[in-house]
């Protein structure tokens, strides 16, 4: 019976206590099976085995949870905002995980229910896409404008950096359905994002770093900037450059140290490996550069100061 119960998870992300029963489960055992650890209730009436639950990681969960929500909906649903998002692969940096957002088909209003929020609005053809598993979900472009309407800009502007570095969506097709838009609630800030949003971002630092400089009034920087030799090969990329005022900026975060840790490199070794990088650059181009870490995100102002002290004598 576990392995239909496990056949069921790898189908429908959970299973339910109907069909739990239908295998010959009674209340008492499921009761003493989650109570064991042997089960976890992702919400009420819908479980997964406990050691799938501890190989998920907390998107994979919240995935589980929004799957559950969609099973035992009582109308016709679509998954959308940030738990659609999640289905891309956004980052959700300081998201709330604990809520799952739907959308009625009918447009009608949705029913209060404790973690679930549902939405009603108009859906337009391409606004659903459908996965293999058959879960039906809003396109990453309708999610996009969904979550500007959801979250604040800084926040808005990290997952849509990443839906377009994917390629989950362009500028292009975000500007169409926006115009398309009518009568959508909090979208005052939707254009704004939609002006400040770059595929070329890599990270949520780099997005951030990106906001920071809007926010304090700094100069636009070129994000994923390719360094050239004398010869005209790339040698490098930075994260972001005023190529004009000669400055770099590179944002040292955990995982990008790990990503870029060679096999058999201790971490020490791969920062070692950076600086030199960060000399030749330097030496190749005579810029200079700032490195900011995820702390100096929340020192904002303290930072825009760095950065223009570096402009100033570029600039004479």
């Amino acid at each position: 019976m576990e392995a239909r119960l496990r056949a069921l998870v790898d189908a429908n992300g959970v299973f339910t206590r109907k069909e739990a029963v239908a295998l010959g489960y009674h209340d008492h055992a499921i009761a003493m099976l989650v109570k064991a650890g042997d089960w976890v209730r992702v919400r009420r009436g819908a479980y997964v085995l406990g050691a799938q639950w501890a190989a998920m990681s907390e998107s994979q969960r919240y995935a589980a949870l929004c799957r559950a929500a969609v099973l035992q909906a009582r109308t016709e649903v679509v998954v959308s905002h940030l738990s659609s998002a999640n289905e891309y692969g956004c980052p959700l940096w300081e998201c709330d995980l604990t809520r799952v957002h739907l959308t009625r088909v009918d447009a009608r209003a949705g029913r209060a229910e404790s973690g679930i929020v549902q939405h009603r609005g108009v859906i337009a053809e391409g606004d659903v896409a459908v996965q293999e598993d058959g879960l039906h979900l809003m396109s990453a472009t309708r999610t996009a404008l969904e979550l500007t309407t959801l979250l604040d800009v800084e926040h808005a502007l990290v997952e849509i950096d990443f839906l377009l570095h994917e390629g989950h969506t362009t500028i292009e097709d975000l500007q169409q359905r926006y115009a398309a838009m009518m009568r959508w609630p909090r979208t005052l800030a939707t254009d704004l994002v939609l002006r400040l949003a770059d595929g070329r971002s890599e990270s949520v630092g780099e997005t951030r770093a990106r906001f920071l400089c809007w926010s304090q009034h700094l100069p636009a920087p070129v994000p994923n900037f390719p360094i050239l030799n004398a010869l005209g090969v790339e040698i490098a990329r930075v994260d972001l450059a005023w190529p004009e005022l000669r400055v770099f900026l590179e944002f040292d975060g955990r995982v990008k140290y790990e990503s870029r840790r060679r096999e058999g490199e201790s971490v020490l070794d791969c920062v070692l490996r950076e600086k030199q990088r960060e000399s030749l650059i330097c030496e190749v181009t005579g810029w200079r550069c700032i490195r900011i870490t995820w702390a100096d995100l929340y020192r904002p102002a303290e930072v825009a100061a760095r950065i223009r002290a570096l402009f100033a004598p570029a600039a004479a």
